[in-house]
């Protein structure tokens, strides 16, 4: 199976952090596999981070052990330069940072749980899944 280009939304990272029964954390334990590289830029992971790092965010991890994944998370990555801002695109200018890299690294998914926050970026060539749905679709569920 090729490895393809995602970008994953904060909302299915912080997921997977805070539990180990759902598809988030199915989709991340799949790193070592490179069945999918996901694509960050800077600030896009410093949300990553500054979200991860919230009280209650990845419940029964230390801080140590969220440097750890997050870190992990980041050798497995693709960090990508945005030279070009064409903001506002989405509502939520935190969603524009997830679509700017999905743009540059030419990703052919965004998967997040909020599917309806990234509507028209079928535009840009990219698809919106849900974890579940990128799962499935790539056999991998």
């Amino acid at each position: 199976m090729d490895s393809l280009n995602v970008v994953i939304d904060t909302n299915v990272l912080v997921s997977a952090l805070r539990s180990k029964r759902g598809a988030s954390y199915k989709l991340l334990m799949l790193l070592p596999h490179d069945v999918y590289r996901p694509n960050v830029s800077v600030p896009l992971f410093v949300e990553y981070e500054a979200v991860a790092k919230r009280e209650g965010a990845a419940s029964g991890l230390s801080a140590e052990e969220v440097d750890a994944i997050l870190d992990y998370f980041l050798s497995k990555s693709r960090i990508r330069q945005i030279f070009y801002l064409w903001r506002p695109y989405l509502r939520d200018p935190k969603d524009d940072l997830v679509l700017e890299v999905a743009v540059e690294s030419q990703s052919r998914f965004i998967i997040t749980f909020n599917k309806k926050d990234f509507k028209g970026v079928d535009r840009f060539g990219v698809r919106v899944a849900t974890p579940q749905e990128f799962m499935e679709e790539r056999g991998l569920s």
